[in-house]
């Protein structure tokens, strides 16, 4: 075991401080400029009405998965039906990967989505979430 001076402690715990300071100082600015070119996802779930036949769900999950390779900067697409005993009621979700915030927000006013909600609205409840990862 080395020996430990009174000084060596206190030059040691100088530096596990200062260390300590810089990532503190250092943390935000990274996590910033992950957040800005981290991918981003967008999460669904359905809760269909009474009224939605089995022709239309099939329809949905077709038609979303179409999305893949027309709507710029998306990069997956998950759908399907929800197997989750704990989901209250929302028994349809899927995941879409998109480059950025950008892409997604053209995903939104892109005339194929826009064609869906035209049809799918009236259709389901919904809940939508979306992640900087």
């Amino acid at each position: 075991m080395p020996n430990l001076t009174r000084r060596t402690l206190l030059r040691n715990s100088c530096l596990v401080a200062g260390a300590a300071t810089l990532l503190t100082v250092e943390l935000p600015k990274a996590a910033a400029a992950e957040s800005e070119t981290a991918s981003v996802f967008h999460i669904f779930a359905f809760q269909w009405k009474q009224e939605a036949t089995d022709a239309q769900k099939e329809q949905a999950a077709r038609q979303i998965r179409a999305f893949q390779g027309v709507i710029p900067g998306l990069l997956q697409t998950h759908v399907g039906p929800n197997l989750s005993p704990r989901g209250k009621g929302y028994t349809f979700g899927g995941v879409m990967q998109f480059k950025d915030q950008s892409s997604l927000d053209a995903y939104v006013r892109h005339p194929a989505h826009q064609a869906l909600l035209t049809w799918l609205v009236p259709l389901i409840d919904a809940i939508e979430l979306d992640l900087n990862a």
